[in-house]
């Protein structure tokens, strides 16, 4: 990644808060992040990349129905999910509504563990350059990487680190699960489910196996590509956080929203390279 696409609209802070990390050590380090188009590419080949329903969708792997019911649901739900004016708790409840009935939805379309298979392997979705050297550095150093996602079928997200072969035992992925029969068929969803309301780490206050590995780990590297991923740490009781933002190319006009709330902004849909720098420097290896 070349320098003109780094910003760093605050230096001083910046180097505040390396200075404060760096001090605490490895052991008070981890790192959030989020999943779509933040550790995978926000274009392939020039096309945005899907999400993981729209892959289900447009790949003929559901009923017949599934698209114009999933539609109906969009219809029904998105506009509470934009309305300003309505309350937000009564917000989370319909947000929880709408994901609890769009995962029975996809139980009764005929869901797979086969159709997830299927996506991760058709080559739509591509990690970013130098993804795989920052997870074998955390995996080596011990550093927790907390993944933490809304997508409608989460499970294939473990997928596609399994088939880097980089699923590591540090990665820890926060996602919307099923359980599945023994002939591979979706049967029920797991809990918590997680929705674009209450996407932040208090959810692993409901996975007492990984809040108990990162409760003491107050300094954070938040990684995303939305301003809505800054969300994913409310409700953390963090000491220092660094937030990187990635501002991809068919995002440019947000880029004041991004340089009024990101530490570190990466432009034109980069690489991992000044990432990787960074957390080398914060645990002083060159």
């Amino acid at each position: 990644m070349s320098l003109d696409k780094i910003i760093i609209p605050n230096h001083k802070n910046f180097e505040e808060l390396k200075n404060k990390i760096k001090e605490d050590g490895v052991e008070k380090l981890h790192i959030l992040s989020d999943f779509d188009r933040t550790l995978t590419y926000g274009a392939v080949n020039g096309v945005k990349t899907p999400s993981i329903i729209s892959m289900l969708r447009d790949g003929n792997h559901l009923t017949n129905d599934y698209a114009e019911q999933a539609n109906a649901l969009f219809e029904k739900y998105h506009p509470v999910e934009i309305d300003t004016s309505i309350p937000l708790e009564d917000k989370k409840r319909l947000m929880q509504e709408w994901w609890h009935t769009h995962n029975e939805l996809l139980i009764n379309s005929d869901l797979s563990f086969s159709d997830l298979q299927d996506i991760v392997n058709n080559g739509h979705v591509g990690f970013r350059d130098k993804v795989d050297i920052f997870l074998d550095f955390l995996y080596q150093q011990s550093i927790p990487l907390i993944i933490l996602s809304a997508s409608g079928c989460g499970d294939a997200i473990q997928l596609f680190f399994k088939k880097i072969n980089k699923d590591y035992s540090n990665i820890h992925y926060i996602t919307n699960q099923f359980n599945w029969d023994n002939k591979g068929q979706a049967v029920s969803s797991k809990e918590p489910i997680i929705h674009v309301m209450n996407k932040n780490e208090i959810v692993l206050e409901k996975i007492p196996e990984v809040y108990q590995i990162i409760q003491n780990k107050k300094n954070v590297i938040l990684i995303g590509d939305s301003l809505g991923d800054l969300g994913m740490i409310e409700g953390f009781n963090y000491d220092n956080l660094i937030k990187i933002g990635f501002l991809n190319l068919y995002e440019e006009d947000q880029k004041q929203y991004y340089l009024d709330n990101f530490d570190v902004i990466l432009t034109g849909d980069g690489d991992f390279s000044f990432i990787n720098e960074l957390i080398k420097n914060l645990i002083d290896i060159s």
